[in-house]
């Protein structure tokens, strides 16, 4: 299974930490980083991508919002 994970907020180093953690725990970019201005602060986004072979790696909430769309 994959997961999906869109990681988004101020376009600061707490960003930048969010990011790196996800890559530490094995999650990988995909595709392009995303950037607005809201006004007041650049807001970015990135899309992160993970392959799991164990589900119980799979968050429940996750795990609940996929059977759903069955």
């Amino acid at each position: 299974m994959k997961l999906y994970r869109y990681l988004t907020g101020k376009d600061d180093v707490n960003f930048c930490a969010r990011v790196t953690k996800a890559l530490n725990e094995g999650y990988e970019l995909y595709g392009s980083p995303t950037m607005a201005f809201n006004g007041t602060d650049v807001i970015v986004g990135q899309a992160i991508i993970k392959k799991v072979e164990d589900e119980s790696e799979v968050p429940q909430g996750l795990k609940n919002a996929v059977a759903a769309l069955d």
